[in-house]
């Protein structure tokens, strides 16, 4: 501590809560962006409501963003918040149990009615004491009549003024953690340049909660956590679902093809769709469907057509693409099915995360239907995963799935803009002899088709969901149907060669190897690390590969005593480990909450097995 009011912290986890049109997701989220900018590591965590619109003042209809900044690296959005900001009375009782212990709990004194109370399901009008935040530092603050105060001479409307409240909020957090308003207010300008009024009134707000901060030091010191020790690079914040947009981009960049996006708009994948469709100026083709038959469907035609072609969904969508993906797989088309998993089944949790859908991906369609599975780890990974599906696409001849969740698709953190010389090449095989072109002649070693399309004179073929000879003639030869289901297996399962090693963070052998996959990277690996400083032989294999596994997966587990598998289902890595790699005794933490894991309570979980 340099200055009694100025404490310096290594990370800090802030959690802004209030309404779902109180605007904490923007708040949110440029709080994160304006951290980002001043070289702190961070990870972000967005908790929308399920329901569109639930009845104002209730717990149900709480919105709440995460983030938590270090300037070590940040793998998590933290398990507990060292700072909530409430804007009403629903929001303490939301976020009670995602308080750290001591923390600070900034509110808005104005909210906190006794109609508002009654709307959260208070009994008292005590709601800290009801939620057990007796010991917590509480800050009230007059947020709401202090931004009509603001705004007295702006002529604004009662509801436009209360607009603006979640600016005054972030002007405070801002003072309280030496974050710079100039990213802000840049934003706000460029995002209400036709309306210049908004634009001021916003920037009012801003400083006015800034200047409340300064002006009530005696209540609370400021925070200062120091830029992280980063690579050097050109850094952007993103979450998942722009990544993995701009990971396509770059791969058709890559490949020499035009991008195709055929998508119908599904929470949380629809973010995809909107950042492609942005991209005209790069040559990117958007299809906004009238189904998700349709989405997939127009993707398929485009892939025919010689196209770089993508179809984006969540779980639902998944179900209802399934027919088609195995036309992809039967015409042996080039395609990439990108599925941002949500809480299921049916409607289910549509804004929360999940990792349900794995035994779809693999098995939810009719018939031997292989496609390679890929899952990514991080918002910023998305971007790597989404140009490697493309690359083994196209180069295989082979449909593919990225998974990734509602956590890595609407969560942020920096990432370092690659240059395109850095990124492997990419080889569509696209076909080249006419005289020797037969529709399903293969490659010897990889069994790949050529890809010819419309328009190439000499390739001209059929193209279809019935079974076909070499030639690409309709074929209901039994011995030709076999040999063709193997062959299709075959071929997925020889995209190994492009698959790395899996790599184990920690030992290479030991007492525990903690298995996971996708995006509860972030949470295993931090749970490895804290477990090993308190002197546990625990490692971490985690897996990116669902189809084909990395080639030595098996001989990975052989080197450890006990394999606990963790993730956000009810055990379905674990039971295809167990028809994948059988002879190994496969322990389990699951969790379906539609939340993301917490470290203390895998902890907990492993800490159980291993007294076990």
């Amino acid at each position: 501590m340099k200055d009694a009011k100025v404490i310096e912290l290594e990370e800090v986890a802030i959690r802004f809560s209030g309404d779902s049109g109180d605007g904490m997701q923007l708040t949110g989220t440029l709080f994160s962006d304006a951290t980002a900018l001043i070289g702190n590591d961070i990870s972000t965590f967005p908790d929308y409501p399920s329901e569109i619109r639930a009845p104002q003042g209730t717990v149900g209809g709480v919105s709440g963003f995460q983030v938590q900044f270090g300037q070590k690296q940040v793998t998590t959005p933290g398990d507990y918040a060292h700072v909530l900001v409430a804007m009403n009375p629903a929001a303490v009782k939301a976020n009670a149990r995602f308080m750290n212990a001591g923390g600070t709990i900034i509110y808005d004194s104005d909210s906190f009615t006794e109609k508002n109370l009654n709307k959260a399901g208070f009994k008292t009008d005590d709601p800290f004491s009801e939620c057990n935040l007796d010991d917590y530092r509480k800050i009230a603050v007059p947020v709401t009549s202090m931004t009509r105060e603001s705004l007295k001479d702006f002529g604004l409307d009662n509801k436009s003024i209360l607009r603006s409240k979640n600016m005054f909020a972030l002007g405070l957090v801002c003072w309280m953690f030496n974050r710079p308003l100039e990213y802000i207010e840049e934003f706000i300008r460029n995002k209400f340049a036709k309306k210049p009024v908004v634009v001021d009134s916003n920037i009012k707000v801003l400083h006015a909660g800034y200047n409340y901060g300064m002006n009530m030091q005696h209540m609370t010191p400021t925070y200062m956590v120091h830029p992280a020790e980063i690579e050097q690079g050109t850094y952007r914040n993103v979450n998942g679902n722009y990544a993995t947009a701009w990971g396509f981009i770059a791969a058709a960049e890559k490949a020499g093809l035009e991008l195709f996006l055929g998508s119908y708009p599904i929470t949380p994948a629809t973010d995809i769709l909107s950042a492609l469709s942005e991209r005209k100026d790069l040559g990117v083709k958007t299809f906004q469907a009238e189904d998700e038959i349709a989405g997939i469907t127009s993707a398929i035609g485009a892939a025919f057509a010689g196209d770089l072609a993508i179809t984006t969904t969540s779980g639902p969508g998944l179900a209802l693409k399934s027919e088609a993906i195995g036309l992809a797989v039967m015409a042996e088309l080039p395609i990439v099915i990108v599925n941002v998993q949500r809480g299921g089944p049916s409607t289910g949790l549509p804004t929360k995360t999940e990792q349900s859908d794995l035994m779809q991906a693999l098995y939810g369609r009719n018939g031997e239907s292989p496609v390679v599975i890929l899952a990514a780890s991080s918002p910023s990974d998305c971007f790597f995963y989404a140009f490697k599906a493309a690359k083994i696409a196209l180069e295989r001849m082979v449909p593919v799935i990225l998974l990734t969740d509602g956590f890595l698709g609407n969560g942020s953190e920096p990432w370092k803009i690659p240059k395109m010389e850095e990124l492997p090449p990419i080889t569509p095989r696209i076909a080249k002899d006419a005289d020797a072109f037969k529709a399903y002649k293969r490659d010897e070693n990889l069994l790949a088709r050529d890809w010819a399309f419309p328009g190439m004179a000499g390739f001209e073929h059929r193209i279809g969901g019935l079974e076909k000879n070499i030639a690409g003639t309709v074929s209901h030869d039994p011995e030709n149907h076999q040999m063709n289901c193997q062959i299709r297996e075959d071929k997925v399962q020889k995209v190994v060669d492009l698959v790395p090693d899996l790599e184990v963070c920690g030992d290479d052998d030991g007492d525990v190897l903690v298995v996971g996959w996708g995006g509860t990277y972030g949470h295993l690996i931090s749970t490895v690390r804290e477990l090993r400083k308190e002197g546990k032989n625990v490692s971490l294999a985690h897996f990116n590969y669902i189809k084909p596994l990395p080639k030595n997966t098996e001989e990975v587990f052989r080197k450890f005593k006990k394999i606990i598998v963790c993730e956000l289902n009810l055990g379905q890595f674990a039971s295809y480990l167990r028809d994948k790699m059988p002879g190994f005794e496969y322990h389990q933490i699951n969790k379906v909450k539609g939340l993301p894991f917490t470290v203390n309570e895998l902890k907990e979980g492993i800490y159980k097995l291993l007294e076990e």
